[in-house]
């Protein structure tokens, strides 16, 4: 697989505007088996109710099976089984698609493909499902633009994206690099795959396949040439002031410079979106003054989890600053006060081990520059679930804090560190 994909990676950076014309050849049975070792053990079955594990009891044969229908297109991807999770923060359930299992591994192949194809042709402004591009990198990026020439922001929304997606434009949009018909071929089949949900089958007409391991590369496919091209080829040649962009999956965020242009850009946006059957959520988009020169009359924004804000440093000088944005904080806190109180019965060693795990994967995504105060907030909230819970395990449990502080000695909380600079 790796020879196959460090082709495509050569012909790509040889020949930037040549279309692709063979890559179904690339989803065999090595490939296939490749990405059948990197699947995890214990997932949730698809329709198929097939697993990992009853899949490769009889592997060569089954990858066999399924290159030869490959080839011969009797192979059809299944409807994708939609179950529904709850979304954080909210009180409403987010949908979750589960593919089969042969479809997993033909997706993943197929998206392996399309990411060699189109990484070296994404702009550094996009982040989102990318290889070697995390949401802290987004972040950093965002931080300097808005340090800079930033007066004005638009943190735009856009309302149901990855199941809005038209497909008749997201074929086009893969047809200006790929010419291999068989290939096309096949992503129209998943495009179309349907959703099966408590046993009743419905179309897709729009969306990319919920859940599926190629829906993050054909969603940033789709935005590349939607925003990201028109922004740098019509937006910013178009502006006399600056004009920024950082993009982190469907989560955008537009700086200008100017007043008048950032408005202007309001209104084209809306357009833009829908020619290609998007569409903004006006609820949640919104024009704020905001950078050095706003001070204290700017506003704040919410971006991957932070509520991003101007505030003053040690001198006096106003500066772009994060916090955890309180609907993730009131979903988080909400989160660990339900676990502890469904395991509060286990040795308290136990807990405080498990609990830790928690903790450091809060402190690893929230440990940013001028967020420890959120952060030492969160560790004095789950100390204090702790305590609470201690006290109702047993009507005669006297735990005050003082003994809780001498159970901690020996037992430690993790505490909060700030693990990603800004600056």
């Amino acid at each position: 697989m790796l020879t196959g994909l460090s082709r495509i990676e050569q012909l790509v950076e040889d020949y930037p505007e040549r279309k692709l014309q063979t890559l179904m050849h690339l989803v065999n049975e090595v490939t296939l088996k490749e990405v059948h070792m990197q699947q995890e053990t214990g997932k949730a079955r698809g329709v198929d109710n097939v697993s990992k594990t009853v899949y490769e009891k009889e592997l060569d044969a089954n990858l066999k099976d399924l290159v030869n229908r490959m080839k011969t297109f009797s192979y059809r991807p299944q409807p994708v089984r939609r179950t529904y999770i709850e979304k954080e923060g909210k009180k409403e359930l987010r949908p979750l698609g589960i593919p089969s299992y042969e479809d997993k591994l033909v997706q993943s192949v197929m998206a392996a493909i399309l990411t060699e194809i189109y990484e070296p042709k994404f702009y550094d402004f996009s982040y989102g499902f990318r290889p070697e591009r995390s949401q802290h990198d987004a972040i950093k990026h965002l931080n300097k633009i808005l340090k800079g020439k930033t007066n004005w922001v638009l943190d735009a929304d856009i309302k149901s994206f990855f199941d809005t997606v038209d497909h008749d434009w997201m074929i086009k949009f893969l047809e200006h690099e790929i010419e291999d018909k068989n290939f096309i071929r096949y992503v129209k089949r998943f495009l179309k795959s349907g959703i099966m949900e408590d046993g009743k089958y419905m179309d897709t007409e729009l969306g990319v396949p919920q859940g599926g391991c190629i829906s993050p590369i054909m969603a940033n496919v789709y935005l590349h040439y939607v925003l990201d091209i028109w922004f740098d080829k019509r937006v910013k040649k178009a502006c006399k002031g600056n004009a920024e962009m950082v993009r982190y999956a469907d989560d955008v965020v537009f700086c200008f410079q100017y007043e008048g242009e950032a408005k202007k850009f309001f209104v084209d946006l809306r357009e833009r979106l829908e020619k290609f059957g998007l569409k903004l959520s006006e609820e949640k988009s919104k024009l704020i003054k905001f950078g050095q020169f706003a001070k204290e009359k700017a506003g704040e924004f919410d971006f991957l989890g932070f509520t991003h804000y101007m505030g003053k440093t040690r001198i006096g000088f106003y500066v772009p600053k994060v916090r955890t944005s309180e609907k993730k904080l009131k979903a988080k806190r909400s989160k660990v006060k339900m676990w502890i109180r469904k395991n509060i019965h286990i040795p308290i060693g136990d807990l405080i081990k498990k609990t830790n795990l928690r903790l450091q994967g809060h402190y690893n995504y929230y440990g940013v520059s001028f967020n420890f105060a959120k952060m030492r907030g969160f560790y004095e909230y789950v100390r204090w679930q702790i305590k609470r819970g201690l006290k109702r395990r047993s009507q005669k449990d006297k735990t005050t804090w003082e003994k809780l502080d001498k159970l901690l000695e020996r037992f430690p909380l993790a505490k909060p560190r700030i693990k990603v600079t800004l600056w």
